[in-house]
């Protein structure tokens, strides 16, 4: 009985091909077939390398169709690469539907670690690296993008997001109005490049900044301020709803942000706000 192949996912360089490893080369040049989600980017790769096995178009949209026939050639024995653009395969690129099929069937699945912008951005950020959570890339309509900030707006964690150039100062608007100007951040841009660069500062300053958007952008936010010890008072919890009001979260929403942030209850908000509506 013919022992099936394995599907290797392998990191490829984020921008300086020295950083790919003598394994992951290896593994690129003795596999049957590489699918990669752009076929000249990395056959730019290859050529690169001197390597000339077959590439495959791999994407989104035809990833559930080429799953019965790369499943069967796993199946065979024949080996396979699952490569992305750049960076390591899976954040924010296809495979997840292929990798658990095999996984499923149990059939192999090797990890060939290597570069990855998640990573490198955070080694490099001088902000809190664990716990972290990576939100990917935004929505592209600002309402959705907002809605979506804010559900992790609170979240106690390191936030990891990739940005895009067209949409860079729009996004850092909304970063900055929906989880807080005044949250440390740093934009990592051409990590690993020749033109590598990291501006660090507060959300509001990188909103404001004047920038090149040229290259490939990752944002590393730094958790939220801790909880203050003393009880807030109404004018800021006045001032934080407000904001949060501002930044486009409907009212139910705000409230309940601007409870988690000042750590008190719903009940203790509410006497607050009320308090607030006494003074003035």
């Amino acid at each position: 009985m013919t022992s099936p192949g394995t599907l290797y996912v392998v990191a490829t360089p984020i921008g300086n091909l020295g950083d790919l490893s003598p394994r992951a080369r290896e593994v690129l040049a003795n596999v049957q077939a590489i699918l990669a989600e752009d076929t000249r980017r990395t056959g730019q790769l290859l050529a690169a390398c001197g390597l000339a096995t077959p590439l495959l178009a791999f994407f989104e949209h035809n990833e559930q169709e080429l799953l019965p026939k790369l499943l069967a050639r796993l199946r065979r024995g024949e080996s396979l690469a699952l490569v992305a653009d750049a960076g390591t395969p899976l954040l924010c690129d296809p495979g997840f539907r292929l990798v658990r099929a095999c996984r499923k069937e149990g059939l192999p699945v090797a990890a060939v670690p290597g570069p990855s912008a998640v990573a490198a951005a955070l080694s490099v950020a001088g902000l809190p690296p664990y716990p972290f959570t990576f939100l990917g890339f935004l929505p592209q309509r600002q309402k959705a993008r907002r809605d979506f900030l804010a559900r992790y707006a609170s979240l106690p964690h390191t936030l990891v997001m990739f940005l895009t150039p067209h949409r860079l100062p729009q996004e850092l608007a909304d970063c900055a109005a929906v989880l807080g100007e005044s949250r440390e951040a740093a934009l990592c841009a051409e990590l690993s490049k020749l033109f590598e660069r990291c501006l660090w500062g507060t959300l509001g300053s990188l909103a404001q900044a004047s920038l090149v958007r040229k290259g490939e952008f990752t944002l590393v936010v730094g958790p939220p301020p801790a909880f203050p010890a003393e009880k807030p008072s109404p004018a800021q919890a006045k001032a934080l709803v407000e904001n949060l009001l501002a930044s486009g979260l409907p009212l139910p929403e705000a409230r309940k942000q601007a409870a988690r942030r000042l750590g008190v209850r719903s009940k203790e908000l509410y006497q607050l706000l009320e308090a607030a509506k006494s003074e003035a």
